[in-house]
């Protein structure tokens, strides 16, 4: 599936937006120059010869909408309730993308009922008990120093006709939903559920994936800083392994369906020699599978270092039952343990003693709070997803796409997934950064 693939990139509205904005521009006094329009338009292939042939066939290239605040809103703030959950695994910068959205709903359109929903989903469903948060200023001044979410999360799915039933029981006007592929398609349903009963909530999503796999958007909060942590865990375990004679470093890695953060990782700190990921094969034994190469390796260097992504090798564990977590993705198998146990067997088969140091960052990583990267890249989709809010869009969420932030349906994106290119430039760098070249046994 290609990015480029033609989609419905039009953004939905629960209706027409009639009421002057108060936002004013606070350098110049004027609100003119900084509203954007919804015909301000980011094209989504850059690439010259694509767009020509575009044009060439009397088409437009496909584009999408440029975020930011709308001249006209639909929303009376006096009168506006909203609403803010996350949803699903920690991730760093979720406390940031709170933080912006009460701030701006505050201070620039001066809505004062702003509620945090606890425990992700299970907030909306009344048998949980579980009490709303007051959300103001002074409640999110310094949540971003801290990782986690204040308001909880929880996995699962609940009942959309229950969620939105508690939306107009609490006169919700717009619901932020900051969460993962599983939240965004809820997000949608709840959306769709809304439109059914045409009722007025805008429905406004947030990405959230460390691993930054959600299709059709360049950059996710969180992936910035769990790659500058894991670099410090490839620092560490290469001194490990250089510490000892035949001693291996190995570091497992969050990555479920894509490799993205053990790649870029890999290319920040390239003290790495084996780098395995979900989207690229690999092997054991035979002439090029790892345990060979990487005994090559420690013949020659007497030391080695590995980055495994969580859902690399899964293949490895076919003949075991499949388990789903609550939130129906696959339990994917301890890929990370498996190897040190198959790496310890191999040499101690050949009387080789080897020191194997294990690292997993992975919860450390997920709940820490942001780097400075990320609370900046946060501050800026919590904003641009409440000027959408304001504007009466819904079932959208707000990404970033060649270098803009741009307004994206929601099922542009969900149930669909981003993967590294085995022949795109991030893998064929990693393969010239690590020289581990091809773990397989296929002829050639």
């Amino acid at each position: 599936m290609n990015e480029f693939d033609p989609f419905d990139t039009d953004i939905e509205t629960i209706g027409k937006a009639k009421i002057e904005s108060m936002i004013l521009d606070e350098i110049s006094g004027t609100s003119e120059e900084i509203f954007k329009s919804d015909t301000d338009r980011i094209l989504i292939d850059v690439t010259a010869s694509n767009i020509i042939k575009q044009i060439n066939a009397k088409k437009t290239p496909p584009t999408f909408e440029l975020a930011g605040p709308r001249k006209k809103i639909f929303f009376d703030p006096s009168k506006l309730k909203c609403a803010v959950v996350t949803c699903g695994g920690l991730c760093p910068g979720i406390n940031n993308v709170i933080r912006a959205i009460v701030l701006e709903l505050h201070y620039r359109y001066r809505v004062r009922n702003i509620y945090g929903i606890r425990y992700g989903l299970q907030g909306f469903i009344p048998e949980f008990g579980h009490q709303v948060m007051d959300l103001t200023p002074d409640r999110v001044v310094n949540i971003h120093e801290m990782g986690g979410s204040i308001l909880g999360s929880s996995r699962g799915p609940q009942d959309i006709e229950a969620i939105v039933d508690c939306l107009e029981r609490m006169n919700i006007g717009i619901l932020f939903m900051i969460g993962g592929d599983g939240t965004l398609r809820a997000a949608s349903s709840i959306a769709e559920e809304i439109k059914k009963r045409k009722t007025k909530i805008s429905v406004i999503g947030i990405p959230k994936t460390i691993d930054n796999d959600i299709f059709r958007l360049a950059r996710s909060f969180g992936f910035d800083s769990a790659v500058d942590i894991a670099t410090e865990a490839i620092k560490g375990a290469h001194k490990e392994a250089e510490g000892y004679p035949n001693g291996i470093g190995m570091i497992k890695l969050m990555g479920r369906h894509s490799g993205f953060i053990a790649a870029t990782a890999t290319l920040a700190q390239q003290d790495v020699n084996f780098v395995l990921i979900p989207e690229i094969d690999f092997e054991l034994e035979g002439k090029n599978g790892l345990l060979t190469k990487l005994e090559k390796r420690l013949k020659e260097r007497k030391h080695a270092v590995i980055v495994v992504a969580e859902g690399a090798g899964q293949k490895f564990f076919k003949n075991t039952g499949a388990e789903y977590d609550p939130s129906g993705n696959l339990k994917l198998y301890d890929i990370g343990l498996f190897l040190k146990e198959q790496i310890q067997a191999y040499f101690q088969g050949k009387g080789v003693e080897v020191s194997i140091k294990y690292i997993d960052p992975s919860y450390m990583i997920r709940s820490l709070p942001a780097n400075a990267n990320d609370h900046v890249f946060c501050g800026f989709l919590g904003r641009d997803a409440v000027h959408a809010g304001m504007a009466g869009k819904t079932n959208m969420l707000i990404g970033h796409w060649n270098n803009f932030f741009v307004n994206v349906p929601i099922p542009a994106t969900a149930g669909k997934r981003k993967q590294i290119n085995p022949h795109g430039k991030i893998w064929q760098t990693v393969l010239e950064a690590t020289g581990q070249g091809d773990l397989t046994n296929s002829p050639g």
